[in-house]
């Protein structure tokens, strides 16, 4: 067997930027828990690991030739519960849990066709089939998931105006204001749907079993409404965002006032997340998570 994974450089280079310094003795483990778990599954590496923000994919086989892939990521708060989400859903609409190692972040997946996402396709295509994906994602969550959107919603009440506060007062305080209002009102009545709050065009790809599959779900027990922004803050020139609103709320049956209100949280949160970024690294962030959305909080905050 050839189990020897190469971490791909740019991640590399990236990782202890996005992820912070501890980033860098856990990318120097990768190797080693990868050959660790490649001899416990009885895999065989084949091409070139692949990556996204907070973690590395190698294509495998495993030993009756089934074509797998080993997923090693930083486990982090938003990602503890992945193996749990996804092991609810059983491959019904996401990629296909075969086997996990929770404490070390490791999983083993289905392989899909990371060449084919719903980028490929037009906005008018691509959001109503998104947009069947997060209603049939949304079960009831299981009692076990870690994080919940009521929870977050009192957290945000305090973190939000101490936070901007902290970086000087950088945009209108009514932004701040209206953000935390909203997590007053709507937090405590918050669902108890299984929500994936990173859901957008890039994270589903080709199947066999289906046509489409969701894949790094960062789940959060609450209303199907707040996992909406990603849906803006990617292919964000591609429409205008009252277009956008209209596709998803249609495709998702959702409430639209409901789907506005949680933007702007998400929205004035991740412009707080991208100030704090550059005041650390002096760099400017080149994710449409965080450049978008000074745009987003404006226009969501002006109905």
């Amino acid at each position: 067997m050839v189990n020897d994974l190469r971490v791909p450089p740019l991640f590399a280079a990236r990782a202890p930027r996005v992820l912070g310094a501890e980033a860098v003795p856990w990318l120097a483990a990768l190797p080693g828990l990868a050959a660790e778990y490649a001899r416990e599954w009885g895999l065989t590496f084949e091409g070139e690991a692949m990556h996204g923000y907070v973690g590395v994919a190698q294509p495998a086989r495993r030993a009756d030739g089934t074509p797998v892939v080993l997923k090693l990521g930083r486990r982090d708060e938003e990602s503890a519960d992945e193996p749990l989400a996804l092991s609810t859903w059983a491959g019904q609409g996401a990629v296909l849990l075969l086997e996990s190692a929770p404490d070390d972040g490791v999983l083993l997946l289905e392989r899909l066709d990371a060449g084919r996402t719903l980028d490929d396709l037009p906005l008018s295509s691509a959001i109503p089939l998104i947009g069947d994906l997060a209603r049939r994602l949304a079960v009831p969550a299981p009692p076990a998931l870690t994080r919940n959107l009521r929870a977050e919603a009192a957290r945000l009440i305090e973190e939000l105006p101490r936070r901007w506060a902290e970086l000087g007062e950088p945009f209108d305080r009514r932004h701040v204001d209206d953000a935390v209002a909203i997590c007053r009102e709507l937090g405590p009545s918050a669902g108890a749907e299984l929500v994936n709050e990173d859901l957008h065009f890039e994270n589903v790809l080709g199947g066999t079993r289906e046509p489409w599959l969701v894949i790094d779900p960062k789940p959060l027990s609450g209303d199907l409404e707040w996992g909406v922004i990603p849906l803006f803050w990617n292919r964000f020139t591609e429409s205008t965002l009252d277009e956008r609103m209209a596709l998803i709320v249609a495709s998702q049956g959702l409430d639209a006032a409901k789907a506005r209100a949680w933007t702007l949280v998400r929205a004035v949160q991740n412009w707080i997340w991208m100030l704090e970024e550059y005041e650390e690294t002096g760099e400017d962030s080149d994710d449409p998570a965080y450049v978008t959305v000074p745009e987003i909080a404006v226009w969501a905050a002006s109905r």
